[in-house]
């Protein structure tokens, strides 16, 4: 059964960090890109990062950059994303998604929270 795991989301203060982490039970070699997007609460889902799974080349969403890294472990198929000096905007859902030629997957989620 394919599944992409995503873990590491909950509650930070803002100005804090966390990783998340988003394990895969297939080989992501098997795709061309795996990335991170997020959902709050009323809203659209949105980019936010994105790794090719040949090369590593990373995409960022204007509001992240500077302040979150994707990062791939392909010996793992894992995925991370490291996320500093949290907003309280980064507020959401965030979830895995996996793209090949033939399909598109994606995980549960993990909640990340920035609150004081």
């Amino acid at each position: 059964q394919v599944q992409l795991v995503e873990s590491g989301g909950g509650l930070v203060q803002p100005g804090g960090s966390l990783r998340l982490s988003c394990a895969a039970s297939f080989n992501i070699n098997s795709g061309y890109r795996m990335g991170w997007y997020r959902q709050a609460p009323g809203k659209q889902r949105e980019l936010v990062a994105t790794v090719t799974t040949s090369g590593g080349s990373t995409t960022y969403a204007e509001s992240v950059k500077g302040r979150f890294t994707v990062s791939m472990a392909v010996s793992k198929n894992t995925i991370y994303l490291q996320m500093n000096s949290l907003k309280p905007e980064d507020t959401a859902l965030y979830l895995c998604n996996f793209q090949s030629n033939y399909r598109t997957d994606w995980g549960q989620g993990t909640q990340v929270t920035v609150s004081s």
